[in-house]
């Protein structure tokens, strides 16, 4: 017989603590924080699903790595067996590490942007698209039209939609267009995969145009593992395999190494355009460190290195894959809306559909964060209008295409009876939802507001 029950791939070798708190406390510990969990401090969260950056659990190979680590200011074979294993990866020339993803981008972004240029791109997420606005160019958002939808299932919704990029690039002109990206997966549309296919086709519009394709590859395993489960010809292919085609088609690549890399710091930036990466490299020993360390500690390009190679196992995948896709399954099952198909590395809860009442300039996302904490400790995060609303010249909001909430699930570090007890509280939240009213701003930041924002409730 051959065994149904999908079980984790490791053994636990070390564990931490979880402080408990009542709810009276949670009360008080939410007002101080300005009803927004990222002010919360850490030891007064019981499951933190705010982000999956960098919260990984590493192995034993990986702390191993750390122990072995050449901390060298310049040359250490650490940052050789780092850009051995991100070549490997992306056959990509010059690989260029960063202390964290972000940084890749706003190295990248410094260089090649600037008013009047246009970067499009599936759908940025946070940094990418702050660090464009910063330089006065426009982030532009191309979805393909079945990923606005959250309720409907599709195979690729994380795809570009190819006839929008083409209308673009005519109406923006592709001489203000220094370079199209594709975010695998789609983190702001919900964790959604990018087909073999789709990444293809707009390779070829860019080429075409002579404009550079990136790829924002912070999760290229997992998408790799859809392509390789949903997409025709790819089952008898491994992850790796998937992942170097993948990367085959593009021209650069940012990654923040927080993410599939399974560490807990570290980024790189790769390219072919030895020109580009001359100017990259020059930008990082200003912003980051000397080219074979960038920002990071020998130890930390050890443990990258590492995790690049366990990461496209295919027995992880599929462990990490199908534990997400049962926690969305079962909030389904109870009714609970979310973004279908689940996605790679989170659920999103489809607040529009939970807090029907509550309109995006009360933030009903935010709403449903803050109940989650109240309700079990849970820590999420609010991926809609508090994220990514705009203003107009009236100070009236324009609001983010979806609201969302964000329940990012960390690498190797939550068991199934975490997750079941995830399951019971969403499910006693969402049951309790008549309750919530919303939410206003009391402060915020002019950019990447999300981060230190403070609110209160309404009624």
């Amino acid at each position: 017989m051959k065994p149904k029950t999908i079980i984790e791939p490791f053994k636990i070798k070390s564990v931490e603590p979880i402080r408990f708190t009542t709810r009276e406390e949670r009360e008080k510990l939410l007002i101080n924080a300005g009803y927004n969990p990222f002010m919360l401090h850490a030891d007064d969260v019981l499951i933190d699903l705010l982000t999956d950056s960098g919260t990984s659990a590493m192995s034993s190979k990986q702390w191993s790595g750390i122990m072995d680590g050449d901390e060298s200011y310049a040359g250490s074979k650490s940052f050789y067996r780092f850009e051995k294993a991100v070549n490997n990866l992306t056959g990509m020339k010059y690989i260029i590490p960063t202390h964290q993803g972000r940084a890749a981008e706003k190295i990248l972004f410094f260089i090649v942007g600037g008013a009047g240029k246009y970067f499009p791109n599936n759908t940025h997420f946070d940094t990418t698209r702050a660090n464009i606005e910063f330089t006065g160019a426009e982030a532009n958002d191309l979805l393909t039209e079945i990923g606005k939808h959250p309720e409907k299932r599709a195979n690729f919704k994380g795809n570009m939609d190819v006839e929008k990029l083409k209308d673009f690039i005519k109406e923006k002109g592709a001489e203000n267009i220094p370079l199209c990206m594709l975010t695998i997966t789609n983190n702001s549309g919900g964790g959604q995969p990018v087909s073999m296919s789709n990444i293809e086709e707009v390779k070829e519009v860019c080429k075409q145009n002579n404009i550079p394709l990136f790829l924002d590859s912070c999760r290229f395993a997992e998408n790799a593992y859809f392509i390789k489960m949903r997409e025709p010809g790819y089952q008898d292919k491994s992850v790796l395999e998937i992942a170097q085609e993948m990367f085959s088609y593009a021209d650069g690549a940012t990654m923040s190494a927080k993410k599939d890399a399974l560490v807990n710091i570290g980024g790189f930036l790769a390219l072919n355009d030895e020109e580009l990466a001359m100017k990259c490299r020059n930008m990082l020993i200003v912003t980051e460190g000397f080219p074979t360390y960038g920002g990071l500690a020998g130890r930390d390009l050890e443990a990258v290195a590492q995790g690049l190679e366990e990461v496209v196992e295919e027995h992880y995948l599929q462990y990490r894959i199908k534990s997400v896709e049962y926690l969305g399954n079962r909030l389904v099952d109870a009714g609970v809306p979310i973004i279908e198909p689940p996605g790679g590395h989170a659920i999103y809860i489809d607040a529009k559909r939970f807090l029907p009442d509550v309109p995006p300039d009360k933030y009903p996302g935010q709403s449903i964060v803050c109940e989650l904490y109240l309700e079990g400790g849970i820590r999420s995060v609010e991926i809609g209008s508090v994220m990514f609303g705009k203003y107009d010249k009236n100070r009236k909001l324009i609001p983010a295409m979806m609201e969302l909430v964000r329940l990012a699930i960390p690498r190797r570090v939550y068991t199934q009876s975490h997750i079941d007890y995830l399951i019971e509280v969403i499910i006693e939240v969402f049951h309790n939802r008549k309750n919530l009213k919303g939410y206003k701003i009391t402060y915020e930041a002019p950019i990447l507001r999300h981060f230190t924002a403070r609110f209160e409730p309404l009624g």
